[in-house]
């Protein structure tokens, strides 16, 4: 912690409650944030964590409660009041436009020296003098398009800094970052602590929690369930406090023998929507009884890779073969009958149809076959039979299997969709961020089912941008970077070190 640590708040949040139409957001929330400290918000989706961040910073007003900065009352009532009070916040999809410059950037909004003229010669030289005393390494003159992920990330503090936040919110800062990015980052966030800055950091990685926060408050239900220190906690002892029970954060993983290839991908290439080629000459197989899990920064080829694989996408040279069946030019429909399951990325684009009830959207895929439909009639009970059970067996909650599928959470409509795919006993399951956006307790049944897949004897790839969840899963770890395979590692092998050098293109043995 730094020196610079005043034990009075530089900020406080007291009582804060916020409702909205049949929910209680946030609960007579206390929350603050001293001088010199990382204080790390953390909660599974639905916590009530964005509620109150978006009440800091003037996007929401609170139904009760007061914030108090340096010790006085004040209402926040809109970002640019937040601003001037010297509350900045760093949001996870950057607020830059690709094409200006990094001047440009940090100078939009801004009241310039010159009039209705921008004086980017004064910006500049204030720009410059911020990423020396704090080690950002961004030059004024480039444009953002030209930026690496990182670099994008660092014109975002700077932008805050240059309006002279005091106090910064720190909204999933490191979602798009390699390992190494998010070393060279947390440095520069424990600079702007021990200069005195309060840092607001929200995450869902644990073992980033850990490695940065001075102080963790666990927020549960809009209701913080608990105030620790790293030094207190340990993994383990923070999803208990966000879930309320103990979580296991990876799934069990028994001996297996590995079997023939079921997927084989040779020299493809895969054109992307902007016309140049998303996947490179990519080679790769897995295995029965194996997960390959696919690394690598989001836009290096992952999602034309598995739109490929799954029939959505044509590729444009090389051979996709499943289950001994060349499927490189097949349509979704005859792929999966020679035996792919897909979970795609994004769920409600390509997953499931929201207006459509839970049962509706478990026979989605097979709804014109048998027990579900006899000559082009459906039938109802074997329907419903058949969702109460894959329901139950897969925890899904839903009020009932008539509710619309919209209406329930993301962790439940991920589960909807593995429950859908896994039943059809898939030779080969292909998972997208299986993952992404779901509530801890959820992503601990999905890891379960997806590493229960090998014993069954399934050839299973999961693509996944957290790390972790990649190490945990796999058996064998692939990363891509611009649309190539750098290399393919066994999962004892693997680290942190090695796996985040190869997502930035690094080449290293196979």
């Amino acid at each position: 912690m730094s020196s610079q640590l005043n034990e009075t708040p530089m900020l406080q949040m007291k009582g804060i409650t916020k409702r909205f139409p049949g929910v209680l957001a946030s609960d007579n929330v206390d929350f603050d944030v001293r001088a010199g400290e990382v204080h790390t918000l953390l909660g599974e989706n639905g916590a009530g964590k964005s509620t109150l961040m978006k009440i800091l910073y003037g996007l929401y007003q609170q139904d009760e409660g007061e914030i108090l900065l340096n010790g006085k009352v004040i209402n926040l009532t809109s970002p640019a009041n937040a601003i001037s009070h010297g509350i900045g916040m760093i949001h996870q999809h950057f607020m830059l436009v690709p094409t200006l410059t990094v001047a440009e950037n940090v100078s939009l909004g801004l009241k310039s020296t010159r009039g209705v003229l921008t004086d980017l010669k004064t910006v500049s030289k204030r720009i410059t003098e911020i990423s020396k005393s704090f080690g950002l390494q961004v030059y004024p003159d480039e444009y953002v398009w030209q930026l690496s992920v990182g670099e994008r990330q660092r014109v975002e503090i700077i932008k805050a800094l240059y309006r002279d936040a005091s106090i910064l919110i720190l909204d999933e800062p490191t979602a798009v970052l390699t390992p190494s990015e998010v070393d060279d980052i947390f440095v520069i966030f424990r600079k702007l602590a021990d200069a005195g800055r309060g840092l607001v950091f929200i995450s869902h990685k644990l073992k980033e929690v850990l490695d940065l926060s001075d102080r963790i408050t666990v927020l549960r239900h809009g209701r913080v369930t608990g105030e620790t220190t790293p030094a207190q906690s340990d993994r383990h002892d923070l999803a208990r406090l966000m879930v309320g029970r103990a979580v296991k954060l990876a799934p069990d993983k028994p001996e297996v023998a590995t079997g023939d290839a079921l997927l084989r991908i040779e020299d493809l290439y895969v054109a992307g929507d902007r016309g140049r080629h998303a996947v490179q000459g990519l080679t790769m197989e897995v295995k029965s009884g194996e997960v390959l899990g696919i690394a690598g920064i989001s836009g290096n080829g992952q999602r034309e890779l598995a739109e490929a694989i799954a029939g959505l996408r044509t590729p444009q040279s090389g051979k996709i073969t499943i289950n001994g069946h060349d499927t490189t030019f097949c349509k979704p429909g005859q792929v999966r009958d020679v035996g792919l399951s897909y979970v795609p990325e994004e769920r409600m684009k390509d997953g499931a149809v929201g207006d459509f009830d839970v049962k509706e959207n478990l026979i989605l895929l097979n709804h014109n076959r048998e027990p579900f439909c006899t000559n082009g009639f459906l039938n109802f009970s074997a329907i419903r039979a058949h969702s109460e059970k894959l329901v139950k067996e897969y925890a899904v909650k839903t009020p009932s299997i008539d509710t619309c599928t919209k209406n329930l959470s993301g962790g439940n409509i991920q589960k909807l969709i593995m429950a859908r795919e896994l039943d059809a006993n898939p030779k080969v399951l292909l998972a997208s961020q299986p993952t992404r956006g779901v509530d801890i307790g959820a992503a601990e049944y999905i890891h379960e089912r997806i590493s229960q897949q090998r014993q069954n004897g399934t050839a299973s790839i999961v693509i996944s941008e957290d790390l972790d969840e990649v190490m945990a899963l796999s058996d064998r770890i692939a990363v891509m970077f611009d649309g190539k395979i750098m290399g393919i590692v066994k999962q004892e092998d693997a680290t942190r070190e090695s796996i985040g050098l190869m997502m930035t293109g690094e080449d290293q043995e196979a």
